[in-house]
């Protein structure tokens, strides 16, 4: 979705002196606006519902509905997490917050159904099981998601590791990446700028990226080869990863599904290491 912000930035210029003072008073207050009524924000502002939605048609919406829910999702997305917070809170009934929650998750997995093709999944596969080496890597909110794929695809094929860009010293790996390793890179806004130099490396030296990130806007994007496009809201401050865990966990049991005469030896004879050692508990 485009910045909305920045459409009202690079716009001002060709505006009505009225719509100038509305577009002042959004850049200068863009949370409260975010949930202002049309009527409302014409009365805040002092001018009318007319003039405003003029203001958004010059600037390509379809209306102020448009763009006010395209306000909503970049402060929800690219702010700070108390913004983020300060944002959701508005209008949100606390005594119907799980309801709320799980609404929101239903959201994010069907809207992360509907971004991602069959064909992207399959070439997911295929280039997950040709790697020679598969690194998955993100930072904070994205790291559940790498670590669920470094522990399902290293279980099944040997030769996955997880590097956590912001406390590893991957210099020394980078400088290793060929054309026949993989790195698989999960990261959501605020985008952690260390699991981005780790993909730039990665590719500098001809490995293949496949980012699990929000958007085509994503700085991974330009350093991918193929992106899986998951949606990240949460009802509160921070980045959900629900979404993409769907995607990481398809990925595994796809892998162990369609590829089987690469993985049931390995996972027989993990067995039955695991049963010797009397790993899992029984009464």
């Amino acid at each position: 979705m485009e910045n909305p912000i920045l459409k009202l930035k690079d716009n001002i210029s060709q505006l009505t002196e009225t719509q100038r003072r509305v577009a002042d008073y959004i850049l200068k207050n863009p949370v409260d606006v975010a949930f202002l009524t049309v009527d409302q924000l014409a009365l805040t502002v002092k001018t009318s519902t007319t003039t405003i939605m003029r203001l958004t048609f010059s600037l390509g919406y379809s209306g102020y509905a448009e763009f006010q829910k395209g306000l909503q999702e970049l402060l929800r997305n690219n702010a700070a997490p108390q913004i983020r917070l300060e944002t959701n809170l508005k209008g949100l009934d606390e005594s119907d917050l799980w309801m709320r929650c799980a609404e929101s998750q239903f959201n994010n997995i069907q809207s992360t159904v509907e971004m991602i093709s069959t064909e992207s999944l399959n070439k997911a596969l295929e280039m997950i099981v040709s790697a020679d080496r598969i690194f998955c890597t993100s930072v904070r909110s994205g790291l559940p998601v790498a670590q669920h794929l470094s522990f399902g695809l290293n279980r099944l094929l040997g030769n996955c590791e997880l590097i956590v860009s912001d406390l590893s010293d991957w210099v020394d790996k980078g400088i290793t990446f060929t054309s026949r390793d993989l790195v698989i890179a999960t990261s959501f806004p605020r985008y952690a700028r260390r699991t981005v130099e780790f993909v730039t490396a990665a590719k500098s030296n001809d490995a293949k990226v496949i980012s699990i990130t929000d958007s085509y806007s994503s700085p991974l994007v330009k350093y991918s080869d193929l992106v899986l496009p998951c949606s990240s809201s949460s009802i509160a401050f921070h980045n959900s990863p629900i979404s993409s865990l769907l995607v990481a966990d398809y990925l595994v049991s796809a892998i162990a599904i369609n590829y089987p005469e690469k993985t049931k030896d390995r996972l027989d004879k993990i067995n039955s290491v695991l049963t010797k050692i009397n790993y899992h508990y029984t009464d």
